[in-house]
Order: structure tokens, then C-alpha cells, then sequence
């Protein structure tokens, strides 16, 4: 159900209407390349930060039994900011990627400890199909609302509001309140795995013991050769990925297409995405989770190719509909796939490092996505640029023995 939560802010303020709205109304007047390369930097920052602390306080989360609290804080922070978006109006362009950067730091934060209990809910042999299961999940619900935002915003007077401008802030305000409400059955039903916290350290302080079992955790880490290359691979090819997926909405306004054009194309992505993201869970079974996300790569390729050359709307639709066809399943894969390779009882630090590669992975697409923009004043050579990611990226995934893995992650468990 968390899937169904937060994909709405994935969808309306990551992908969709926040980078639109940005563009037209925040950055009113600002030459559009700029305004691309300042949203850009604007994602490039708030994920540096998520990277920076997030192996800490997973650490301190297995140590401590901290999974829940300390997702529910990072909630806290994300859903305030986001309702806090209603304030930015046309002109408002640093508040707008204040309140951005702030909302971005909270979502990314909790993932990590979200993404951490997928190993104690599911058994090895279900984690594709529960994570594909999940991913599709949230393109529903978050598809689901962004259709009404998009209603408000198209027809802002059938609901008795005054303009498209206050129905897209608006629309901001609804995925705060959808996320928090959705969110609930979460810390209701799903329990808190057990601490780590030894026999007699109960009164030792908590950051000490956590920054020792960091360093200890990233030592291991590297011992575990197969996850450590899978992370690698995972890093440099998602960095593509959540490029394309954060920049999609300012790279087509900067094209010359409306708000209204390319808000539907959004939608297409969330309802085409949910079988697409079910069949690579069942692909996976057939196939393997690993030869699952090296096709996806490859479809990856040929999406950054035909996205430098896409001139009408009705490219921009096709473009969408391919990315809907690999994203979640390449994603949800991946996060299934490096579970299956961890030691259970140690899930939150090895996640703050699979967190801490994702995160980085998404600094170095926007920054160099920004560069590219401002120095050729077009993003047309930063999305071709992508397709490096996706190369690089499967190489590596294809020196990935997962069986090796897997028997190394369950000898830890033994141990």
C-alpha cells in the first residue's frame, strides 16, 4: 500500500505537473534552457544530501529498531514540503526548488528504509513478483490521482476553481494529503524487524555504535563481491533512468510543448506501466530478474536515441509509452534482485548502501544533464548523452553470477 502512497509524489511533483508548473510559472521570464539546467542542479542536490546520510541512519536503524520511526520522520519532512508548494507562484523560483529540494530529501530518505523491509516480508522466491507487484501498485494509485490533478488543471471551473495556475498548486496539496492517508496501513499492520542491539550495550550511545558498524558494514559490503558489482552496475545504469524520469516534463516544455499536451503523456506512463511492471515480474520467473533488466537496458538505449530526435507531440507520447513498458520492471527488479543477495538480518545497512549507490546515481545524469543544457543551450545532446548510462550499466550487470551471490548472503545468515 506504501507503493500506492507515494507514487503520487513520484508522479505529480517529481515527474509531472511540478516541472511543468516550474518552467511556465515559477521561473516565468527565465530563458528555458536555464530554467532546465537550475531544475537539474535542484535534483543533483537534494539527492547528494540523502547520499551523505543515509548509510548512517541505516545503520542506526537495524541497530536500533529505528526502520519505522525513522521512515515516518523522513514522511513527516517530505509530505510538509510538499503541501507547502501551494505558496509558489509565478515568479517564485527559488522557493519553488527550496521547497522541492526539501520534499526530495524527505521521499528519497524514506525509501531507503521502506526498500529495507522487502526482505522481511517476502521469501527469496517471491521478492520479483512482490517488488514488480508493488511497483505496479504505485503507478495505479499514482496515476489514479494524477488524472484528477490533471482534470483540475485542464478544467480548473468544473471544479470551482479560479485557473489552472491555483489547480496545480492544488494539486500539490492532494498528493501531500494521499501520501499521508495512504500511508497509515504501513505503521498499522507491517511489524518493526528486530534490533541488532547486542546483550549489554543498552546503554552505549547509539551514533558511536552505528558510525563502527558503518565502516564494518561497508567492509563487508565489498567481501560480498557479487552485490558489491551489482550496486556498481545498478548505480551507473539507474542514473539514466531517474535522469529521464525527472526530466522528461522540463525537457518536452522546453521542446515548445503545452502544459496540456504533455500532462496526458504522464498518465499514459502510470496505467501503461502497471501490466508492463506485472510482466516483468513474470518475466522474471521465466527468464531470470537479471536478463529481465538487461532488456529493459537495451530498450533504454533506443529510448535516449529517439528522444533526440523527437520534434511532435505524438513522439513525445511514443516515447512515453516506451518508457512505461521498462521502467518500473527494470527498477522493482533490481531492488528484488540485490535483496536476494544480503544477509536478512542486516537489511537496513546493506539498503542505506544500495540507497547511497541509487542516490548517487541520480546526481551525475541531472548535473550533467544541466552542463549539457546551459553550454548548448538545448537538453537535445544531454538525452542522447544517457545512452552511456545504459551501455556502461548493462556491461557490468553482465558480469553480475548471481547464484554466487545468493549462496554468499545465505552463508552470512548461517554464520
Amino acid at each position: 500500500m506504501y507503493d500506492w502512497a507515494n507514487s503520487a509524489f513520484w508522479t505529480t511533483v517529481v515527474a509531472a505537473v511540478f516541472p511543468i508548473y516550474f518552467a511556465e510559472a515559477a521561473a516565468a521570464g527565465m530563458e528555458p534552457s536555464l530554467a532546465t539546467s537550475r531544475f537539474a542542479m535542484a535534483n543533483a542536490l537534494a539527492i547528494a544530501i540523502v547520499a551523505l546520510v543515509a548509510p548512517l541512519l541505516g545503520a542506526m536503524a537495524d541497530y536500533a529498531a529505528l526502520k519505522k520511526k525513522f521512515l515516518g520522520a523522513f514522511l513527516t519532512l517530505s509530505v510538509g514540503a510538499t503541501a507547502a508548494l501551494w505558496f509558489v507562484r509565478t515568479g517564485d523560483w527559488k522557493l519553488g526548488l527550496f521547497l522541492f529540494v526539501v520534499a526530495n530529501i524527505g521521499a528519497v530518505a524514506n525509501m531507503t528504509f521502506y526498500d529495507s523491509l522487502l526482505p522481511h516480508i517476502a521469501a527469496e522466491h517471491e521478492v520479483d513478483r512482490v517488488s514488480s507487484s508493488a511497483y505496479a501498485v504505485g503507478y495505479l494509485g499514482g496515476g489514479l490521482l494524477l488524472v484528477v490533478n490533471l482534470l483540475w488543471i485542464a478544467k480548473p471551473s468544473w471544479f470551482a476553481i479560479p485557473d489552472g495556475g491555483t489547480a496545480a498548486r492544488l494539486s500539490f496539496v492532494s498528493v501531500a494529503v494521499w501520501w499521508a492517508v495512504f500511508s497509515i496501513p504501513l505503521f498499522r499492520r507491517v511489524p518493526e524487524p528486530p534490533a541488532l542491539r547486542p546483550a549489554g550495550t543498552a546503554g552505549e550511545p547509539i551514533l558511536r555504535i552505528a558510525i563502527a558498524r558503518l565502516g564494518k558494514t561497508f567492509h563487508e559490503l565489498r567481501q560480498y563481491k557479487q552485490a558489491f558489482l551489482l550496486l556498481v552496475a545498478f548505480a551507473i545504469y539507474n542514473d539514466g533512468i531517474n535522469t529521464i524520469i525527472k526530466m522528461a516534463a522540463v525537457y518536452g516544455s522546453e521542446i515548445g510543448f503545452s502544459f496540456s499536451g504533455l500532462l496526458p503523456v504522464f498518465v499514459l506512463v502510470q496505467f501503461a506501466g502497471v501490466p508492463f511492471a506485472f510482466m516483468f515480474g513474470r518475466l522474471a520467473d521465466r527468464i531470470s530478474a537479471k536478463r529481465a533488466v538487461l532488456l529493459s537496458l537495451v530498450v533504454y538505449v533506443g529510448i535516449s536515441i529517439f528522444g533526440f530526435f523527437i520534434s511532435t507531440l505524438w513522439h513525445f507520447y511514443v516515447l512515453g509509452f516506451a518508457v512505461a513498458m521498462v521502467q518500473g520492471g527494470s527498477q522493482a527488479l533490481s531492488r528484488s534482485l540485490f535483496s536476494t543477495m544480503i544477509p536478512k538480518h542486516r537489511s537496513s545497512e546493506f539498503f542505506s548502501f544500495f540507497g547511497v549507490f541509487e542516490k548517487f546515481a541520480g546526481i551525475l545524469g541531472p548535473l550533467l544533464f544541466a552542463v549539457i543544457a546551459e553550454r548548448y543551450h538545448s537538453s537535445r545532446p544531454a538525452i542522447l548523452s544517457l545512452v552511456v548510462f545504459f551501455v556502461v550499466g548493462g556491461y557490468l550487470l553482465t558480469r553480475v553470477d548471481v547464484e554466487a551471490g545468493r549462496a554468499a548472503a545465505r552463508a552470512a545468515e548461517r554464520a
